[in-house]
């Protein structure tokens, strides 16, 4: 087959040989198919690869609701016991009322174990979510054991009263093992206005029945 004695004009691809015919039909069905790939299978391929990572993400929210779900009675169980100790912490809370008087209790405590105040310095509140701290600076000069029956007698009052940074050093020109320590004692109050979220929740239900 000579192709210089083809004549290459499409008008004329009827007379064109068969083998010649089957390459440009063979060219044409690879740019047809190739163009239809690239405009349009490619899109829907990406498509589905986006629908199949979405369904990935939906099942993997499914256990991890359905297993919330399966637990719910123990978590209600739990949020009770939580609610149920916070609501006492509260109690043991004083009120403003009672401020006065438990620093006054504090105070005594001290002296009732032997200990003398050097300081003795209520700060200024600290406002936390539905409650606020009231640290109260002290010094005070007292043998181990006195510190010692001080902290403990703090653990026993009817409110909370916790003690920190605490820094014990021994008091010069001192015989007989006298110590001086410093700390932070603290107690707290609710605050009016700001019910724990507990208390609310438990208001909320209360008033919906």
């Amino acid at each position: 087959m000579n192709l210089s004695e083809i004549n290459w004009e499409f008008e004329a691809s009827g007379t064109w040989p068969q083998p010649i015919k089957v390459a440009v039909i063979l060219v044409l069905c690879v740019l047809v198919a190739g163009g239809g790939y690239y405009y349009d299978t490619m899109d829907q391929l990406d498509e589905l690869q986006r629908l199949e990572n979405k369904e990935a993400e939906l099942k993997t929210s499914f256990a991890n609701k359905q297993r919330k779900a399966v637990n719910l009675p123990e978590y209600v169980k739990q949020l009770e016991q939580i609610q149920g100790s916070l609501g006492e912490m509260l109690k043991q809370m004083p009120t403003e009322e009672e401020v006065a008087s438990l620093l006054v209790d504090i105070s005594q405590t001290g002296l009732a174990s032997g200990l003398e105040f050097r300081l003795f310095k209520p700060a200024s509140p600290v406002a936390k979510d539905f409650y606020s701290e009231l640290p109260i600076d002290i010094q005070v000069i007292g043998r181990y054991e006195e510190l010692g029956l001080f902290v403990s007698g703090l653990a026993s009052l009817p409110r909370i009263v916790t003690v920190h940074n605490v820094a014990i050093s021994p008091l010069d020109n001192t015989k007989g093992g006298v110590m001086l320590m410093n700390a932070v004692v603290k107690t707290y109050k609710e605050e009016a206005g700001k019910p724990a979220s507990g208390a609310a929740d438990k208001k909320k239900r209360k008033e919906a029945k």
